[in-house]
């Protein structure tokens, strides 16, 4: 299925069950999008091969793992360069906090989501692991009191 190749309902109900619960069996998600379970396992295949289908996570509670404070972190580089944005991604991506990182355009230039054990945990990861990097400029914090996830991403 190439890239540019659009998708029919039958596939749109195929990610749509898939995004609300990646651990569905074929044999189900064949009955749930009215198909035989050997034409729901091609298309699925179909699906991967091109892409569309990147891969099945595993979604953790952090407070559950001791990890209850989480936070959003808008980091700003000086000098904003690859030799310097490179071992930055590096190292924010190796510190244990790290759930998600995203690089930017705006006034920041890095967006990263942490969940930290408690304030300690949070002040130590900012001040000894992000604002001591010379080539970091400014962390602004942000708890998250709350997250809401969206429904399934299909095409407009």
């Amino acid at each position: 299925m190439p890239r540019t190749t659009e998708l029919d309902p039958t596939d749109l109900r195929i990610l749509t069950a898939l995004q609300n619960n990646s651990r569905t069996p074929n044999k189900d998600l064949a009955a749930a999008v009215g198909i035989a379970p050997s034409t729901c396992l091609d298309r699925v295949n179909r699906l991967r091969e091109a892409g569309i289908i990147r891969g099945y996570k595993l979604a953790v509670d952090p407070e559950k793992l001791g990890r209850p404070l989480q936070a959003l972190l808008y980091v700003r580089v000086q000098p904003h360069r690859r030799p310097l944005v490179d071992p930055f991604v590096e190292h924010v991506l190796a510190q244990p906090e790290t759930r998600e990182l995203y690089h930017l355009t705006g006034p920041d230039d890095f967006l990263i989501h942490v969940a930290a054990e408690n304030a300690a945990a949070l002040q130590r990861l900012v001040l000894d692991e992000l604002t001591a990097r010379d080539e970091v400029a400014l962390v602004h914090t942000n708890l998250i009191f709350q997250r809401w996830e969206g429904g399934p991403l299909l095409p407009p």
